[in-house]
């Protein structure tokens, strides 16, 4: 089937310093219209569909807290991959912020159900030694909705300026401890992105999904991408079919950390976050 093709720009149509400013600073930026609606409603529909394969198979989604999931998925399973995947946008905040040899990583999707309940803050995993002693970000995760987001379907709510907050007292490197609360929730940003709408942000960024009080799933596409000096590859499964890898430019292929297939396997999903599974408590 034909895919609805993104605005086209070029990396140069970005500025640096915005990008880099924005994601150091607040560590997270966004692009209006990133998109057509159209494309975000096929991906929708391919979200949605590969959600109910998951569910009906062993290991295929992991909870994210009551009434929530996330599904690591194959890129070839989506219509629009190659198009999210070589967005100038896309490349010119990766390239921007990681190097011009960063590397996708992960690819997958976050759905908050009707009924899930807010999240604790949390990171999505551990503060690394770049960070930490560096002072650099080496991962980016971008995001694009496949619904347009209203106040009552359980906003994404990041505490922004919170990527370098020190991980003192934090369970696992990831939860921060709950008289640290203030902090986030004065810094809190709700976002309500449209489709079509595309961010980046840092995982490190102190961030929570809000109860979905609507009758409408939330789904979320996640694209995770890394520096080389990063290793979230390892809590993934990126798998490409030597097929489709050969039908991909190699403009794309140079940044990609895959795993070649003769036929696609089933992932069981592997990035637990145990302290999700409550919800806030």
């Amino acid at each position: 089937m034909e895919t609805a093709q993104p605005t086209a720009l070029t990396s140069s149509t970005y500025d640096v310093a915005q990008i880099m400013g924005a994601l150091y600073g607040e560590g997270i930026i966004g692009l209006k219209g990133a998109f057509s609606r159209e494309w975000a409603r096929q991906l929708g529909e391919d979200v949605m569909r590969l959600y109910d394969e998951a569910l009906r198979r062993p290991g295929g989604a992991i909870g994210r807290g009551p009434k929530r999931h996330y599904v690591e998925i194959h890129p070839e399973n989506i219509r629009g991959f190659v198009e999210l995947a070589t967005h100038p946008w896309v490349h010119a905040v990766s390239e921007a912020v990681l190097g011009p040899d960063y590397k996708i990583v992960e690819i997958g999707f976050d759905v908050p159900n009707p009924g899930a309940v807010p999240q604790p803050w949390h990171r999505d995993f551990p503060a690394p030694e770049d960070t930490i002693l560096g002072r650099r970000l080496n991962s980016l995760a971008f995001n694009l909705t496949t619904v347009d987001v209203t106040e009552d379907m359980g906003p994404f709510e990041i505490a922004v300026g919170t990527q370098w907050d020190l991980p003192e007292g934090f369970e696992h490197g990831m939860f921060p401890p709950k008289s640290l609360s203030p902090r986030y929730e004065a810094r809190a940003q709700r976002k309500m992105p449209q489709m079509g709408d595309i961010s980046a942000r840092s995982a490190l960024t102190i961030h929570r999904g809000t109860a979905n009080y609507s009758d409408r799933p939330r789904p979320a596409l996640v694209l995770g991408v890394d520096a080389p000096t990063a290793n979230n590859a390892e809590r993934h499964d990126l798998q490409i079919t030597h097929r489709f890898y050969a039908t991909l430019p190699e403009s794309l292929k140079q940044h990609l950390t895959c795993r070649l297939v003769d036929k696609l396997e089933p992932i069981v999903q592997a990035h637990t976050i145990e302290g999700l599974m409550m919800g806030e408590a």
